[in-house]
C-alpha cells in the first residue's frame, strides 16, 4: 500500500503542472507559454504554481533537471548489461533512442529549450549532458582499443550518435508509421555502422 503523507496532494500538484507545463512548451514554446497557461491546464488557479515553484523557468529547469539525470542514468544502466562494446554501445542506442520516441513531448522540450533557462540552471544540465556524452565517448573508445570499432575520431561519432537519437524526439509522432521498437533497432544498426562495427547489420538479428 503506497505510503500517505501530509505531502501527498502537493506531489500530485507538482505533477499536474509539470504535466501542464511540457505540452504548453511543447505546444507554444517557453516564451509563448504564460503561467496562466500552465495552471490553468492543470485545473489550478493561476497562483499555484508559485506555490510549487518560484517561476516559470524554474518549473523548465525542474523539468531538464529531472529528465536528463533519468537518461544519464538509464545510459550507465545499458552500459553495465555487458563487457563487450559492441553489445553496450547497441543496447545504448537502443535504449536511448526507444526512450526518445516514447516520450517525445517531453524530451523535445528539454532538448529544445533549454535556451530559456538561467546561465547558473544551464550549467547544471550541461554538466549532465556532459556526462551522458562521456558514456558513449568511452564505450567507443573501448571499442577503438579492442579493434572492433573503426572510426578515425570516436568523440565526433559519439556526438553524432547522440544527436541522432534526440533529434528522433524532434520527428517522432505516436500515430506515425514506425513503432519506438523498430526505430530503437533501426538506430542501433546505423549506430553499429557508423563506429565500424563488423556484422553491424546481423546485430541481434
Amino acid at each position: 500500500m503506497p505510503l500517505v503523507t501530509s505531502s501527498t496532494p502537493a506531489l500530485d500538484a507538482r505533477t499536474r503542472l509539470a504535466r501542464a507545463a511540457v505540452e504548453a512548451f511543447s505546444t507554444r514554446g517557453f516564451h509563448g507559454t504564460t503561467t496562466r497557461d500552465i495552471s490553468t491546464a492543470a485545473g489550478m488557479s493561476p497562483a499555484a504554481l508559485y506555490v510549487h515553484h518560484r517561476s516559470k523557468e524554474e518549473l523548465l529547469f525542474e523539468l531538464a533537471h529531472v529528465g536528463h539525470q533519468r537518461v544519464l542514468d538509464m545510459v550507465r544502466a545499458s552500459v553495465a548489461t555487458s563487457d563487450d562494446p559492441v553489445e553496450q554501445l547497441g543496447t545504448l542506442v537502443e535504449d536511448f533512442v526507444r526512450d526518445h520516441a516514447l516520450v517525445h513531448t517531453g524530451a523535445r522540450v528539454i532538448n529544445y529549450e533549454l535556451a530559456a533557462l538561467s546561465a547558473e540552471h544551464l550549467a547544471e544540465i550541461v554538466a549532465i549532458r556532459h556526462d551522458i556524452d562521456e558514456v558513449v565517448r568511452d564505450v567507443i573508445d573501448r571499442g577503438v582499443a579492442a579493434g572492433v570499432f573503426h572510426t578515425p575520431d570516436p568523440h565526433m561519432t559519439a556526438l553524432a550518435v547522440l544527436s541522432l537519437g534526440i533529434d528522433v524526439a524532434r520527428w517522432f509522432r505516436d500515430e506515425g508509421r514506425w513503432s519506438p521498437d523498430q526505430v530503437a533497432v533501426h538506430y542501433r544498426l546505423l549506430a553499429l555502422r557508423m563506429v565500424g562495427a563488423a556484422g553491424g547489420l546481423e546485430a541481434r538479428a
